[in-house]
């Protein structure tokens, strides 16, 4: 993206459009008990983006106008793919997690508190924040793009499809501030401690970790699922300082009860 990565953004964000979605089709077509499992994590994790943006705007990340005005566009499309989710998984005959979003336990009420705290006191804190972002962005999408490929739905991959190309987007614009601002004497050096210290996988503390353990069984085992995690920690190796990083194939490795349960 260029120098103003806003004016770049903002002219194509859109709600998901749904207009030509077959939805009668949708219980046709049968869909594998891990996929529905998947379905709902991942419908849950965009359904709680309300919650990340607000422990963004505590920090410094909305002094800057193009991050500040690329999160309200955020904001509005992942809204959008999780009732899009919400939608299918009704059609197909499945229910939700239902979830108070104000409900949150103590480990994520201290989280927020030592985002807000880092902001405060490291002023290249929207670094952090990009970097975070990319990876998860990358995670997501690549995630959405296995779930596609291993449920073998029709109608879920022309909707997936679809979440991908928003996905895309997200990514790129979180993965081009991450770059210039780790060039930053210094920033890359904090960042990466910080991801190395503290990144987990999408979800992690919002749904259990069992759940978090299954979407990787069945997203990311046998070797699609394994080159697909090695894709994504490839890419982030190429930021400044995250050379030899270790990610998702990492976390995988840490996790026996990916591969065993």
């Amino acid at each position: 993206m260029g120098a103003s990565d806003a004016e770049t953004y903002v002219p194509r964000s859109r709600a998901l459009d749904l207009s030509d979605i077959p939805w009668d089709d949708v219980p046709r077509h049968p869909l594998p008990p891990a996929a529905v499992r998947t379905l709902r994590y991942m419908q849950d994790i965009e359904s709680h983006t309300i919650i990340y943006l607000r422990e963004l705007l505590g920090t410094r990340a909305i002094d800057d106008p193009d991050v500040a005005t690329f999160l309200a566009c955020w904001f509005y499309e992942e809204t959008h793919h999780g009732l899009a989710l919400a939608r299918f998984l009704d059609a197909a005959g499945h229910d939700v997690v239902v979830r108070t979003r104000s409900d949150r336990p103590v480990a994520q009420r201290l989280e927020e508190r030592a985002i807000g705290a880092t902001a405060r006191l490291w002023p290249n804190f929207i670094a952090v924040h990009m970097t975070w972002g990319a990876i998860n962005e990358l995670t997501t999408l690549v995630g959405y793009q296995r779930l596609a490929a291993t449920a073998g739905h029709p109608v879920l991959t022309s909707l997936l499809e679809r979440i991908v190309l928003d996905e895309s987007r997200h990514f790129a614009f979180y993965y081009g501030q991450a770059r210039r601002r780790l060039a930053r004497p210094g920033a890359s050096r904090v960042a990466r401690f910080l991801v190395d210290r503290f990144w987990a996988p999408v979800g992690s503390g919002v749904q259990p970790p069992e759940e978090t353990r299954a979407l990787a069984r069945y997203l990311l085992s046998g070797p699609d699922g394994l080159a697909a995690a090695r894709r994504i920690d490839a890419t982030i190796r190429k930021l400044p300082g995250f050379a030899g990083a270790k990610l998702i194939e990492a976390w995988l490795g840490a996790a026996p009860a990916v591969a065993t349960a």
